[in-house]
């Protein structure tokens, strides 16, 4: 499998992976509402930073993991002292499907996830619940439902739109990423496809300064990826450097027992055509 992770003693903990037959998953935070259990007999008990790769390690599909998810127990149990376990909520996905798990105090909950999105809080239920909010937003060009007696008129592009969220709250961005996702448009080529992908995440990417975490510290998109299913080439772009990087797991030995890991380009790229 091929992904972004944090490795400690040779052990990787994943943010997102995709395995060789085309099962991608990411985990996302998820404060206040993850809830992780006790060791229960009879299941499946997994902790959350082993979750990824023991979905990918035994799984082709969104179908094989509904298998195993019936049986999983995610656990209270920390990596280490040093590093404890993050509130997270996960997306897997294949070129078909995509379903999103949640550990809070009600249980472990699978969605369905008809719009292949997923950021934070609040649970995923109520993101979809609140898109009904929002049904009337439209690419095409507004037409005038206010009062038949006013000659009310389109004065710019883009007004189908209008009342799209524009903050950062997490709720607001997955309004955002699922509009922008379901209704762009890319060509049919592989360069395309990337282009148009970090476009729909650029759209509610945060900048430094604009949410503001206390002290010196604000939220930030540190990375934003994609893997391309078929060939096993992962792509990322992080703050610093919106240069694509691309890593072709194929081109690596998957047969072998040792992890093969490559430092993030994080200085800024420039493509300097007279220098």
């Amino acid at each position: 499998m091929i992904g972004m992770a944090y490795i400690v003693d040779d052990f990787p903990l994943y943010y997102d992976a995709t395995n060789e037959k085309g099962l991608s998953m990411a985990g996302l935070n998820f404060p206040d509402n993850a809830d992780y259990k006790e060791v229960k007999e009879g299941y499946d008990n997994i902790a959350p930073f082993e979750f990824i790769p023991w979905i990918l390690g035994q799984c082709a599909s969104v179908s094989e993991a509904r298998i195993l998810l019936e049986q999983i127990n995610l656990v209270n149990l920390n990596f280490s002292e040093e590093l404890p376990l993050s509130p997270l909520h996960w997306m897997i996905s294949d070129q078909r499907d995509s379903i999103v798990v949640e550990s809070t105090k009600d249980g472990l909950k699978v969605f369905e996830n008809p719009v292949g999105v997923l950021t934070n809080n609040p649970t995923f239920d109520y993101q979809m619940f609140n898109l009904n909010n929002y049904m009337h937003l439209s690419k095409e060009p507004p037409a005038n439902t206010f009062a038949a007696e006013l000659e009310l008129e389109q004065y710019s592009r883009g007004m189908g739109a209008i009342g799209l969220p524009g903050d950062l709250s997490s709720a607001s961005r997955f309004v955002k990423a699922a509009f922008t996702k379901m209704n762009s448009v890319s060509g049919d080529s592989e360069s395309e496809s990337i282009s148009q992908f970090f476009h729909i995440l650029g759209s509610v990417e945060q900048q430094r300064g604009c949410v503001h975490l206390g002290e010196d510290k604000y939220e930030i998109t540190i990375y934003s990826s994609c893997c391309n299913m078929d060939k096993g080439i992962y792509y990322y772009t992080t703050y610093e450097n919106n240069q694509i990087t691309a890593v072709d797991m194929y081109k690596e030995n998957l047969d072998g027992n040792t992890i093969i890991s490559y430092p993030l380009m994080k200085e800024q790229q420039i493509n300097y055509r007279n220098y």
